[in-house]
Parts: C-alpha cells; sequence; structure tokens
C-alpha cells in the first residue's frame, strides 16, 4: 500500500492514537504541535454520547485550523514538516498517483 494512503488511514477514528502521542502534525496547514493542544475532537452524537466505544472513534480536530487531518507521532509516521507537505499534496491538493484498477 502506497506510504500515503497508509498514513491517511491514521487521521480519523484516531483518539486512543493522539492520546499516546506526544507530538502532533496536520496534513492540512502543516503545522506541528504538542499532543495536549488538541482539546477539540468531532464523531459523537448526542445518541451515541454516552456509549465509551464511541469515544474511541472521535477524530481529533487541530488546535490551529479546525480541520480534521491530524496525525500522531503514535502512528508510525514521521510528524515533520517534509511528510505533512507530501500529505497535503497528496490529499488537500490530489496530487497522490494511484496504480490504475485492472478493468473487470
Amino acid at each position: 500500500m502506497n506510504e500515503l494512503l497508509a498514513a491517511f488511514h491514521y487521521t480519523s477514528k484516531n483518539w486512543a492514537q493522539i492520546q499516546a502521542s506526544r507530538v502532533c502534525g496536520c496534513c492540512s496547514c502543516m503545522q506541528v504541535f504538542p499532543a495536549d493542544e488538541i482539546i477539540a475532537w468531532t464523531g459523537l452524537e448526542m445518541d451515541n454520547f454516552d456509549d465509551p466505544a464511541a469515544v474511541d472513534r472521535q477524530t481529533a480536530l487541530c488546535p490551529r485550523c479546525g480541520g480534521e487531518a491530524v496525525l500522531g507521532d503514535k502512528s508510525g509516521y514521521p510528524i515533520n514538516p517534509q511528510f505533512l507537505c507530501r500529505m497535503n499534496e497528496a490529499w488537500f491538493q490530489r496530487t497522490i498517483i494511484r496504480k490504475p484498477t485492472p478493468k473487470k
């Protein structure tokens, strides 16, 4: 699997990963920041607010731009400007290169 595609999966439903991380970065604004700066999450609704399993499915919101594209260092991917720039180009500038899917 493409490294950027694999890393993208860690930007959503990432509550546990972010809680275990020390440093995070946003693939949207490409800023690096301490994990404890994240105070906003998305994913809880009124019908699942009391569900402990729903907490684990929350997605971090970037404290700098509000984007839902936060990656923590516990994801195993580098949290540095170079990698965040590559992620930004792939997902927000839509320049990711994928192999064509064979026709059936």
